[in-house]
């Protein structure tokens, strides 16, 4: 699991998906399906700091990393997350520079950032922590997700902060803070993201997106996205059913 960030930062396409459902079984059949990591979500579901350990451990007894989606730019949460194991973050709603740097920070020991040092589960709860401090800094993947115009206007400035491995759009947020919602902002919302994608290209960032599905990967790849994040857990179980229940009921 330690090529994670190294696929990452390569750009190797990675297909990831959102786990939402906050039960470890949920995450055992997703991991086992062959998917290249997880990403736990902590903004936009109902997992909790306490729960999330019990998440990334039934991740890893798959052996497929597990990230988590922070709820916010707090360093308390990012560093409760990759104690508890956690393969890396994704910080969501980053606008500035500055924002960016302040999670470079959270996530990396000193001398390259201000991460405390602490006994949980990533460090064998204190009984390993001089080996967990000499990889850490090395495995750990910090992706930042650009989702508002702000962060569209300081898309230049944010990719040039060192220290971060993916630049992640957040099409849904994006497409609301540049109003190009529905079929009608289609191509400004493509202009954005192909804006974002190529500055982060240049900077020699890899660059991630979600999709609701795998339709469009293709189109993006070229673009050169290669990080992404196909739907979730509860996405892919609603539409699974209710396509059963369609074939069933016409049989």
């Amino acid at each position: 699991m330690n090529d994670f960030r190294k696929k990452c930062i390569g750009h190797q396409r990675v297909i990831g998906t959102f786990a939402a459902i906050p039960h470890p079984v949920a995450i055992e059949v997703t991991a086992a399906t062959g998917l290249d990591f997880l990403c736990i979500d902590a903004e936009h579901s109902q997992i909790d700091r306490e729960l999330i350990e019990n998440l990334v451990r039934a991740s890893d007894a798959h052996r497929v990393p597990a990230m988590v989606r922070v709820p916010s730019h707090g360093s308390e949460w990012i560093a409760s997350v990759l104690d508890a194991g956690a393969a890396g973050v994704l910080v969501p709603r980053v606008s500035t520079a500055a924002q960016a740097r302040a999670a470079v920070m959270a996530t990396r020991y000193p001398p390259v950032g201000e991460r405390g040092v602490g006994p949980g589960r990533a460090s064998a709860y204190g009984y390993r922590i001089p080996d967990y401090l000499k990889a850490a800094n090395e495995n750990l993947v910090l992706a930042i997700q650009i989702e508002t115009a702000e962060g569209l206007a300081n898309v230049e400035e944010i990719v040039a902060v060192e220290g971060v491995d993916v630049i992640f759009i957040g099409p849904g947020d994006l497409s609301v803070s540049i109003d190009a919602m529905g079929p009608a902002g289609a191509e400004k919302l493509n202009a954005a993201i192909t804006t974002i994608t190529s500055a982060a290209r240049k900077a020699g960032k890899a660059v991630g997106i979600f999709r609701p599905s795998a339709d469009d990967v293709g189109k993006w790849a070229e673009a050169g996205i290669s990080f992404y994040l196909l739907a979730s857990d509860t996405m892919f179980l609603g539409a699974s059913l209710a396509a059963g229940a369609a074939a069933a009921r016409n049989a």
